[in-house]
């Protein structure tokens, strides 16, 4: 089954200055901040939520169809994600802006000062689904992962007009989104992806409980940390899947890789949280978002 993953596609810009935040600034100037840290390292990762989870789908030769908007400067990053089997024939360039950005300072204390630019990830609510999946190679599920709001919105508003499965993958977005549209994306999706802090802000946002969610979702699989996988269904009991102290497989964007595997065979939830374990993550394709991977591998 052939998989179109929707959502962000970035670069993170990650740098270490070898001191503390803190001793720059000073009590009584705090209204006129002006600063600028030296910096010893630069590190430059390929990210995005869709574009990593696809790249964990390549991995499985599954050509997943990746669906975001980006700029001219995404050239180099295509020919990597081609190289590893993703299709990129779903992606919007740009034209005047460039692809979205994250870029991080950390301090010796862990401490961060960050910024994100959206960029070209503003056009993504132009992208039509419908003009994308036609024909032979119609994907058998639709990703809804981490966008532009509207482009969330427009993508599972597509979803089903044209009868695609789709899976809701809201995550950090949740924070911009009301209880209307909250519920607009996860309202029929065949599976909801969300951590515990995610899970709890869901139902904070939708007003529905934990039973009113499954009643309108076919699954819902929860990533708790060190605590593994959680996967619910209605009116089945939840199965858990531990996570192995040898991997970090409670990290959700590398569990989202996993189950759309084994989507066609229409597992329950038990089955697929005990999946087997995936290739691993190669380094290249960590970033700010990498955490939000993990259970599409499955």
């Amino acid at each position: 089954m052939r998989i179109a993953v929707t959502g962000s596609i970035a670069t993170d810009h990650l740098m270490v200055f070898p001191g503390r935040f803190t001793d720059q600034l000073l009590p009584d100037q705090l209204a006129h901040v002006s600063l600028s840290f030296l910096v010893d390292r630069l590190e430059v990762r390929r990210g995005g939520v869709a574009a990593n989870i696809a790249y964990g789908l390549g991995g499985f030769d599954l050509s997943p169809l990746l669906v975001g908007a980006v700029g001219t400067d995404f050239a180099e990053y295509a020919v990597w994600l081609k190289e590893h089997g993703v299709d990129t024939g779903g992606v919007h360039i740009s034209a005047e802006q460039q692809t979205a950005r994250f870029m991080c300072i950390t301090d010796e204390d862990a401490n961060q000062i960050a910024s994100f630019y959206a960029g070209a990830m503003t056009e993504a609510p132009d992208i039509d689904l419908g003009a994308l999946v036609t024909g032979p190679d119609r994907p058998g599920l639709v990703l809804v992962s981490p966008n532009d709001p509207a482009a969330m919105l427009r993508h599972t508003a597509d979803c089903r007009t044209l009868g695609l499965p789709f899976a809701a993958d809201p995550s950090q977005q949740l924070a911009r989104l009301d209880g209307d549209q909250v519920r607009e994306l996860v309202d029929g999706a065949t599976w909801l992806f969300t951590n515990e802090y995610e899970a709890a802000l869901l139902k904070e946002r939708t007003g529905w409980s934990r039973q009113e969610i499954l009643a309108v979702v076919g699954a819902w699989v929860t990533t708790l940390g060190e605590k593994g996988v959680r996967v619910e269904r209605a009116g089945a009991a939840p199965a858990r899947r531990p996570r192995d102290p040898r991997r970090r497989d409670g990290r959700p964007d590398r569990c989202r890789r996993r189950l759309p595997r084994r989507f066609p065979r229409r597992r329950q939830p038990r089955r697929a949280a005990r999946a087997r374990r995936p290739p691993r993550l190669r380094p290249g394709l960590r970033g700010a978002r990498r955490g939000r991977l993990a259970v599409l591998r499955s």
